[in-house]
């Protein structure tokens, strides 16, 4: 590092300049959308879209439970994944109780998939 207050100005200058690309491709695509976008969607398209159903019918109407369990399934893998990082990089550290515990953690899961399975929840008629 450089004494002086030249040196130190020299020193950040390509951060500053880092700061200011970024800031510029930053505003470029905030800006751009708006000067280069079709400017009369479809109706169709500006609809709110949740779950296949139409906006405007009924909110009390009666919808597949099917949803439910598409979203418990991916919890459940999301979490095992979430669970099995650790585990990986602590690997060598855990010993033998890690190793079967983790076993029995990834034994309960496959023993919740299988059931799924068996019931038909993966089955998307």
């Amino acid at each position: 590092m450089r004494l002086g207050v030249g040196g130190i100005l020299q020193d950040y200058l390509p951060l500053v300049v880092f700061i200011g690309v970024a800031t510029v491709i930053g505003l470029a695509l905030l800006v751009a959308p708006f000067l280069v976008a079709y400017q009369q969607p479809d109706p169709e398209k500006l609809s709110a879209y949740e779950c296949g159903f139409n906006a405007f019918d009924d909110a009390r109407m009666k919808f597949d439970v099917r949803f439910y369990l598409v979203a418990i399934l991916f919890i459940i893998f999301d979490l095992e994944v979430a669970f099995l990082f650790p585990w990986a990089v602590a690997f060598g550290k855990l010993g033998l109780a890690g190793f079967w515990s983790m076993m029995v953690f990834l034994g309960v899961l496959t023993v919740g998939f299988a059931y799924e399975w068996k019931k038909g929840a993966l089955e998307w008629d």
